[in-house]
Parts: C-alpha cells; structure tokens; sequence
C-alpha cells in the first residue's frame, strides 16, 4: 500500500515569533525537515512515503475567522495573510520538497487540509487518490486544531490514518488532549 505523510501548517505564524505562535512549532519544523532530508535520502530508519504533502493556511478574508477580539474558538488574531513572511513555511521546510501543497482558507475558516486545493484546484483527497494513496501519516500544527481535523477527514475518507506526536505540537494541553481522545475513538493511530 502507498503511504504519504501530509505536514500540516508548518508556518511562521504558528511558530515562535508569528502572530499564532505554537510553543514547540519550531522544533517541529526542525524535526519535519530532518525527517524529510532523512527520507529523501533512503535511510532505511525511516518510514517509507511515496509521497510528501503539505497544507498551508491562505487567508486572502476569511471573515469572522480574523478578529482584533478574538475568543481563540471560532476567532483567532490575524494570521497566515496572503502575501506576509507569516504565510510561508518555516525555513527550515524547503517547499520544493513537497509533491503537492494544499492551500486553504482563502475566504473562510479551514482547518482541515482536506478543504484545501492545489494549484490545479485538486483537493487533497482527490490528489491522493489520484496517486493511490491508501495510508496517511499526519504531522504539524497544531495537534489541537488542524492537525486535528485533517486527521479527522482523513479517517472518515476511508485513508488509514496515523497522528506522529513527536512531529506536532498542540496550542493548549487540555484541548491537545481533548483532540488525542478524539482521534483515537475515530481509529486513527496515535504514534
């Protein structure tokens, strides 16, 4: 079977210094990288992806998603604007290194990466399938939120689903947790 790893929002808004930093977002933009440079390299240490992915939140107006008072529920700080440092991938991710990057968010909330498109308009689920893909590994930020959910729609689209812990970091422990639970009883591995 085809697996690919999908890293989830590893922005410079959601990591130390942006405008929704997530503690740890930098580490695992450091353990990403690695993991991938390891992987393209054939270490045989690492797990074997047919393919690497990765979503990016794209907010051009994503309406009451952006507040100057936001509840940190359904409103958040301005982030991942269009066209800022704060929307583009860690340094230490080399975007050339994806197969595909999903945007999403444009006008809306998006938290799953399956509400995301490439440049082609694909969806990530449609891409996935294209390229018969039946496992996923999701990783990024946050474990809480995005990560969440794209782990989420991955397992209701029927892909065998696995969350690497060590390579996301969530915004708050009580909600990382909450999201753990969750995960775990709609059957994605938690590894």
């Amino acid at each position: 079977m085809t697996r690919a790893l999908i890293v989830v929002d590893v922005q410079n808004d959601f990591c130390e210094g942006g405008s929704l930093a997530v503690t740890g977002g930098a580490e695992v933009a450091a353990r990403v990288a690695d993991l991938m440079k390891r992987w393209r390299s054939g270490d045989r240490q690492t797990p074997h992806y047919t393919h690497v992915v990765a979503t990016r939140d794209h907010h051009i107006d994503p309406g009451a998603h952006w507040s100057s008072e936001p509840d940190f529920v359904d409103s958040w700080p301005v982030h991942c604007e269009v066209g800022t440092p704060g929307e583009e991938f860690h340094p230490d991710l080399d975007a050339a290194a994806f197969d595909a990057i999903f945007l999403k968010g444009r006008h809306e909330a998006a938290y799953s990466g399956f509400q995301g498109a490439d440049d082609s308009g694909l969806s990530l689920a449609e891409w996935l399938r294209t390229h018969h893909v039946a496992q996923v590994d999701v990783c990024g930020l946050a474990t809480d939120h995005c990560v969440r959910a794209t782990a989420l729609d991955a397992a209701r689209l029927g892909f065998r689903t696995r969350v690497l812990l060590d390579l996301s970091a969530g915004v708050a422990p009580d909600t990382t947790r909450a999201a753990l639970t969750e995960l775990d009883d709609a059957g994605v591995i938690l590894a």
